[in-house]
């Protein structure tokens, strides 16, 4: 299994490892098509075997996710409840609607 990404700005069509999100610009091949595959007309073609993965790359990002998490946006005080305010609490339930039909009753026969 491979992964076919087209780098439209450098003309660059790469197959490379399965990679696990999705991109609008990549496709997901079968190894009898990543090994046949051919770029178009005037571009280049790389074949990526394998991608090493930096500890040190994973560690940052994950520090700044959880750094991310620490902060607020500053949009709400933290401090700040959901009180009466909030939509569920701001107006009562009212009663149903009857419906302008009505059942009649068939009239006794005599």
């Amino acid at each position: 299994m491979a992964t076919l990404t087209y780098a439209y700005a450098q003309s660059t069509a790469v197959v490379g490892p399965l990679l696990p999100n999705s991109d609008p610009h990549s496709w997901d091949l079968c190894e009898y098509h990543a090994s046949r595959i051919t770029a178009p007309l005037g571009w280049e073609l790389l074949h990526v075997d394998t991608v090493e993965e930096d500890d040190e790359d994973l560690t940052a990002l994950a520090e700044a996710v959880r750094e991310a998490g620490r902060t607020s946006s500053g949009l709400m005080d933290p401090s700040q409840e959901f009180g009466a305010n909030h939509p569920v609490y701001r107006a009562k339930k009212q009663g149903t609607r009857r419906g302008h039909l009505s059942v009649v009753p068939e009239p006794d026969e005599e």
